[in-house]
């Protein structure tokens, strides 16, 4: 497994915001080749736990990170399910969760995932692949509607019917299921396009890849519960590199710090919470005069997301896209 290289984006920053404490308890829920678990490590955390659903990401970070064993704990599970795989592990309480969401570049390079149209491969894209479905099965067998659905919401690829329509036809003779193929199939659908700077089939494959790994979804799942594992001051820290994932982390976010869940226009005439954040359980009107134990979780460390630097772009191209948005676990129960 020496050739799963990996260059974790965002290294530095994502350390730093998560303020890495020694002898702390994290979990990296996304370990990908292990760059940001190392670097946990280095810096002095005292265990770490590593969750990933790709066999081989496990198996090579295990042989990356050999002489942390006695610090490391590793598993194999989807992030989706930090809270139970955490408790399962003896992670109650913890420091800092990071997950790094997308695919690692290991994934991309090895051909046979099916992640990539650099070179032709099966369709696969699976980051688990023991289980689930794969890309084939998506585009070989959603009807045509559905599978346009999919390619514009995750991929933003405006020319979603079309692509659809030509798979729909293509497919009635035979299944496609290969990476150039498909690729190729989706440049003459949208006419080649050949002044954009990435590929045609870059926002199709994209689309693809979310939805057969339900990665929304598992976000989504994941947030709430890693939170509720911070201790106070804990740290969580989130790096992204689809829009619909920054945004997701970002109202998560934004809603857990805020000092009121109702909504803006009613705050001022029904809920007097802001005068008396932090004191406690306090009247509410809007929810019939009872008291209202409702404060936030989380406070925000970054109010806007930290992206690459100059430099970083320079040695890592694949960091362009990347977002890092960080919050502070504070005492959100009332009665604490």
């Amino acid at each position: 497994m020496a050739g799963f290289a990996h260059i974790p984006v965002l290294f530095a920053a994502t350390l730093d915001n998560l303020a890495i404490r020694p002898g702390g308890t994290y979990i990296d829920g996304t370990l990908g080749g292990g760059g940001h678990t190392a670097g946990m490590l280095e810096r002095g955390a005292g265990r770490v736990l590593g969750i990933d659903r790709d066999p081989a990401a496990l198996q090579a970070a295990a042989e990356r990170l050999g002489n942390y064993r006695e610090r490391l704990t590793l598993v194999h599970g989807n992030f989706r399910d930090v809270g139970k795989l955490a408790r399962e592990q003896g992670f109650d309480q913890v420091d800092g969760v990071l997950l790094d969401i997308g695919v690692s570049s290991p994934q991309l390079d090895v051909a046979e995932r099916g992640f990539s149209f650099g070179q032709d491969a099966p369709l696969d894209m699976r980051m688990d692949p023991t289980q689930g479905l794969t890309a084939a099965d998506l585009v070989n067998t959603l009807p045509e509607d559905e599978l346009a659905d999919v390619i514009y919401r995750y991929g933003e690829e405006r020319g979603s019917r079309r692509i659809a329509k030509r798979i729909a036809e293509r497919r009635r003779s035979a299944p496609l299921t290969n990476t150039t193929e498909l690729a190729e199939l989706v440049a003459r659908a949208l006419g080649g396009r050949k002044d954009e700077r990435i590929h045609p089939a870059t926002r199709t494959f994209q689309a693809l890849r979310i939805a057969v790994n339900d990665e929304l979804g598992a976000l989504e799942e994941a947030l709430p519960d890693a939170t509720e594992l911070l201790a106070i001051e804990g740290r969580l820290a989130v790096i992204t590199f689809h829009s619909l994932e920054d945004r997701i982390v970002k109202e998560f976010m934004r809603r857990e710090s805020a000092v009121c869940l109702l909504p803006p226009r009613l705050f001022a005439e029904q809920c007097p919470h802001l005068v008396d954040r932090g004191e406690g359980p306090r009247p509410c009107i809007y929810i019939g005069s009872r008291n209202c134990d409702y404060a936030p979780r989380l406070e925000q460390v970054t109010h806007k997301p930290i992206v690459a630097t100059a430099d970083e772009l320079s040695a890592n191209a694949r960091s362009r896209s990347a977002k890092l948005r960080v919050a502070q676990r504070i005492a959100g129960d009332a009665n604490q």
